[in-house]
């Protein structure tokens, strides 16, 4: 297990909140960051490269020392049809953002654009080619991007995933999929993952850039209610059954309307929302802090339980065997 120096005494649990399309913005992130929870956003949500260079100088400022904040990250969509790469990775580099969070493609050019100022990069996959590819790349970390994650998820078991990535890479391993509760983070750590990947629990916060329809439609669904296609965007994604048929869309009948497209993205997700399995467990919209201050309890009480339950085995091996 490898976790990289940025994040030694910074966190208050071993976290991120993903960025989300649409979702994520400088408020959420920098309320997350307090909070003691590395806070990112797509660089493509600013709806220009200006505004991508204002938003990073708002949220440095917020988060700048003493402030006690975890670090922030940024997601730059590496695929040829995101017209703003280019410049939105010269800004990055400009602004030397901590954490960079690539998809859709391991470019070496930008793993070393972003390692030429000292940040990290971190690349989404979700199967072991992909890591491998990532890995050859010279990125710092991957996330395992499971079955059951919001957005652009992948089909595999944690299980079986996690233990394929790291046959192949000894570097900072994140786990995402459809996690929503400290619970479930201090399971990630306990499963070899470095960092936990929570996106679907933070868009019902109160910083969170959706709607509040968006938001209220996932504190009546569960998982259920999610539908993995690639109907939407040409990219295999989870969203919401109720949000398709809100749209107008028949969820049994959907159509694949071409391949993924950077320039249609923010109108094929903007009335049709994606959120991951782990939706059943969201029961309320707090503010980004105290949802951290609520993962960090549950984490913190995880961890205990399983201390007491191992200290009881080691008392009664006899009994703990049979319970």
């Amino acid at each position: 297990m490898s976790l990289p120096a940025l994040f030694h005494g910074r966190l208050a649990v071993p976290a991120i909140a993903a960025p989300m399309f649409l979702v994520s913005g400088p408020d959420l992130v920098t309320e997350t960051c307090r909070g003691g929870i590395v806070g990112t956003f797509p660089a493509l949500n600013a709806r220009s490269t200006a505004l991508y260079r204002d938003w990073l100088d708002d949220i440095a400022a917020r988060t700048a020392p003493p402030s006690g904040s975890a670090p922030f990250g940024v997601n730059l969509i590496v695929h040829k049809t995101n017209t703003r790469l280019e410049a939105d990775l010269a800004v990055t580099v400009e602004k030397k953002v901590p954490i960079v969070i690539t998809s859709l493609g391991a470019a070496r050019e930008v793993v070393d654009a972003v390692h030429s100022y000292g940040g990290l990069v971190f690349h989404d996959v979700i199967s072991r080619r992909h890591a491998e590819k990532a890995a050859a790349a010279g990125v710092d970390g991957i996330i395992a991007v499971c079955a059951g994650a919001g957005g652009h998820a992948g089909t595999l078991s944690p299980f079986a995933l996690l233990g394929e990535i790291r046959r192949v890479f000894d570097k900072t391993l994140i786990l995402s999929g459809a996690m929503s509760t400290g619970a479930h983070i201090a399971a990630a750590e306990v499963m070899g993952a470095d960092l936990a990947y929570l996106g679907t629990r933070f868009i019902a916060t109160r910083e969170s850039l959706a709607a509040e329809d968006f938001k209220q439609m996932m504190l009546a669904a569960a998982a259920e209610d999610i539908i993995y296609t690639d109907a939407i965007s040409g990219v295999n994604a989870n969203f919401m059954k109720p949000s398709l048929v809100r749209a107008g869309l028949d969820p049994a009948n959907l159509v694949r309307h071409g391949n993924l497209d950077m320039g249609n993205e923010a109108k094929a997700w903007r009335d049709v929302w994606s959120a991951g399995h782990g939706v059943g467990a969201i029961t309320d919209i707090p503010a980004a802090a105290d949802l951290c201050a609520r993962l960090a309890r549950e984490y913190d009480a995880a961890l205990a339980a399983v201390s007491a339950r191992q200290a009881a085995r080691k008392r009664h091996p006899d009994i703990a065997a049979v319970s």
